[in-house]
């Protein structure tokens, strides 16, 4: 219950983000390969943000 209100960090928000991105590109891999080809690009960029985070 104390975890209610905890605030996410940046490198929890986009780990979140990211398993979104790789979710749908996965979907529209069967479907559309154009517009997941641009979800994997995204889901790598938001990748590499949170690889430089955690080097920080």
């Amino acid at each position: 219950m104390f975890g209610l209100f905890k605030k996410k960090s940046k490198v929890e928000i986009l780990q979140k983000k990211y398993q979104t991105l790789m979710n749908e590109w996965h979907q529209l891999s069967k479907i559309n390969r154009k517009e997941s080809d641009q979800k994997y690009a995204e889901a790598q960029r938001i990748l590499s943000e949170i690889e430089t985070l955690k080097n920080i």
